[in-house]
């Protein structure tokens, strides 16, 4: 987990570099400090998969099936305010605006820290861009895997993370839904963004029981909620 600290970044400190992937670049302790911080000047908080069950668990105690809604709010909230600083760093470091950017390399741009990170790979669907929605795909989900086998979706944190991301990023009030969860027992998780209407009519039908398929097949003929 990370949060925004107000000090000088390590990237300001160093000659301009975008390929940073090492575990040594990426993160620098300051040990007189006791705090870590990543190269685009957020300090880091290490924590293990016991942290996130019981922040799951103890959510579900105190609020029962609302603790999705809670972590999803959580989510978009975080996606809003990375958004924020995500545009900051990229500008500085790409010196152009985001909104003269190739779309495609400024989404690896902004998810390749979430995956030093240890958030997971993720892949993008764009194809359906023009119908109003996309794809998500995210490979060891840090959520996900510290949960295990639990038989639904439990990536409310990440789809949440998108929402908030993306609405920022297009201007556009834009929601997420999971449609596919490791902790049902599937390889990877996957997630829906779009309008309401879409993806209101993909919980629907993912509460009736649809596929990831069935759901892909009805939205890309056009059958959503309106």
């Amino acid at each position: 987990m990370t949060v925004a600290v107000d000090h000088p970044n390590i990237a300001a400190k160093h000659k301009r570099k975008n390929n940073h992937y090492s575990l040594q670049d990426f993160f620098k302790p300051n040990l007189e400090k006791g705090i870590i911080e990543d190269w685009n000047g957020l300090r880091n908080i290490f924590t293990s998969e016991d942290f996130i069950i019981g922040l799951q668990e103890g959510l579900e105690d105190e609020v029962g099936e609302a603790s999705a809604a809670v972590m999803y709010s959580i989510g978009c909230e975080w996606g809003l305010q990375d958004a924020l600083f995500f545009t900051k760093w990229f500008e500085r470091d790409f010196g152009r605006s985001i909104r003269q950017t190739n779309l495609p390399f400024l989404l690896e741009t902004w998810w390749w820290p979430f995956t030093s990170q240890g958030w997971g790979r993720w892949q993008v669907d764009m194809s359906d861009r023009k119908q109003g929605f996309m794809f998500i795909s995210v490979f060891d989900s840090a959520v996900a895997r510290s949960l295990g086998d639990v038989g639904k979706p439990v990536c409310h944190l990440y789809a949440g993370l998108f929402s908030g991301f993306f609405t920022h990023l297009v201007n556009k009030e834009l929601e997420c839904i999971e449609i596919q969860c490791y902790s049902m027992g599937e390889n990877y998780c996957k997630f829906l963004l779009g309008g309401k209407n879409r993806i209101d009519a993909a919980s629907f039908w993912f509460n009736e029981g649809a596929t990831t398929r069935d759901i892909e097949s009805r939205l890309r003929n056009g059958e959503f909620i309106k």
